[in-house]
């Protein structure tokens, strides 16, 4: 049989332990001048030393590749010291976890420096590192107004162009087809589209498996990804300023439904209506692939823009083909130019941030200020050299094409007409 008091003296002395070890903490940690400060740390100041971190954390790698890893490890525990340790009391009530996990990856690439690791290494870790700040300033910043109505728009946009080339189309190949007394080749021109459209949804699906099967790492495919979307956004813009003249575009869809037409074929008529949907549908798969990359918690703004997009482009399909109305064509090929201009220049300069935070190529912050995470997501405005002069010289590329467009070119065309024509000599 125990002996009471020995079992009372054994709870006394627990709790005498628990008691010397909750002084502790509240003398040696909570009272530290680190913890002190980090618990009158605000959201707004933990974003501000998410930024300094991020400083920090670019000299860890430039020193490391100079060669120099007593710098490095230095400015590495400074860039946890003096800036992350700080914000992680707000950054706790945002996200415990991630919180744990950036301590942990901090830790790690000490360690790694301490250990002589080789530079690929280090940089591998730091590219997560640089990650898990974005995401945590994601924790700290509320999305307000600007980025969330930005995305939508751009979503809208994607969505409503491509399902508005399709709608006129399609109402250019069936009005065709009926003119021509031809309606029993509406049945292989529909089979083609539903086939496009089955070929797209399977895209979307898959476009992020076959992504993720290229031997490189997802800054650098989603980088890619966003630049070959900046390739046809921007091949788009000067395809939809050349047919801003409608009836030149229209010429153009009839003279190859002439031509299916003529060969008389299923196949080739199933061919012209899958083409004429599945390259729209392709290109909405890759838009939305970089959509999503770099709309990091505005996926829900991403749907909305989606779903207006469904619903005003039932309501142009209802214009169309039930009420057999023309639409404002030109109008609204007008206001999608600009649109599409602006959202490659966005998708441009993510695309060199990405490949800036993959170590692609090298940071070069700026002095300036930063705009709110989402807000910059949206824009892809970076505070660095490389992404704002990529947009830069994408803006005055489009400002050249729209001025050889809309001025110099018609200029030209009213100074040959206007030149008498030189007489005849017998």
């Amino acid at each position: 049989m125990v002996n009471r008091s020995t079992s009372s003296g054994v709870r006394h002395g627990r709790r005498l332990l628990v008691v010397l070890a909750g002084m502790f903490v509240y003398l040696f940690v909570l009272q530290s001048p680190a913890s002190a400060a980090s618990a009158n740390v605000s959201r707004d100041e933990g974003i501000r030393l998410l930024q300094q971190t991020r400083l920090t954390v670019d000299e860890t790698l430039a020193r490391m590749k100079s060669g120099d890893g007593a710098a490095a490890l230095k400015a590495a525990q400074d860039g946890y010291l003096s800036h992350f340790e700080l914000v992680e009391v707000p950054l706790r009530i945002a996200d415990n976890a991630l919180t744990i996990d950036t301590e942990t990856k901090f830790a790690q690439i000490r360690q790694l420096i301490k250990d002589d690791a080789s530079i690929d290494e280090i940089r591998t870790e730091i590219v997560e590192l640089r990650a898990m700040l974005d995401t945590a300033e994601r924790k700290l910043t509320d999305a307000g107004v600007s980025a969330p109505a930005i995305i939508v728009g751009q979503s809208f946009l994607i969505l409503f162009r491509e399902g508005f080339e399709v709608v006129l189309l399609l109402s250019v190949l069936l009005g065709y087809l009926e003119l021509a007394k031809s309606t029993h080749f509406i049945k292989p021109i529909l089979a083609g589209v539903a086939l496009a459209a089955v070929a797209t949804v399977a895209t979307i699906l898959l476009m992020p498996t076959i992504f993720s099967l290229f031997p490189v790492g997802r800054e650098v495919l989603e980088a890619m990804t966003a630049l070959a979307s900046v390739a046809v956004l921007f091949y788009v813009s000067f395809w939809l300023i050349a047919r801003l003249d409608q009836k030149r575009w229209m010429e153009f869809v009839r003279a190859r439904m002439w031509s299916a037409v003529s060969m008389g074929s299923t196949a080739s008529l199933v061919a012209v209506g899958f083409t004429a949907v599945y390259r729209e549908g392709f290109e909405t798969a890759l838009f939305y692939q970089s959509l999503l990359s770099f709309g990091d918690g505005l996926g829900r703004y991403i749907l909305a823009g989606i779903g207006l997009a469904l619903i005003a482009l039932m309501v142009v399909a209802f214009v169309v083909f039930r009420m057999g109305r023309k639409v404002p064509v030109k109008i609204f090929m007008n206001a999608a130019v600009a649109m599409v201009m602006a959202t490659s220049v966005a998708f441009l300069g993510n695309a060199v941030h990405t490949l800036q935070a993959a170590d692609v190529i090298a940071y070069r912050r700026t002095s300036g200020p930063k705009l709110p995470i989402f807000l910059a997501e949206a824009t892809g405005i970076w505070p660095t050299v490389p992404s704002l002069v990529a947009q830069a010289s994408l803006i005055a590329i489009y400002c050249s094409g729209a001025l050889y467009t809309f001025v110099w070119k018609p200029r030209r065309l009213r100074t040959v007409r206007s030149v008498p024509a030189s007489p005849v000599v017998a």
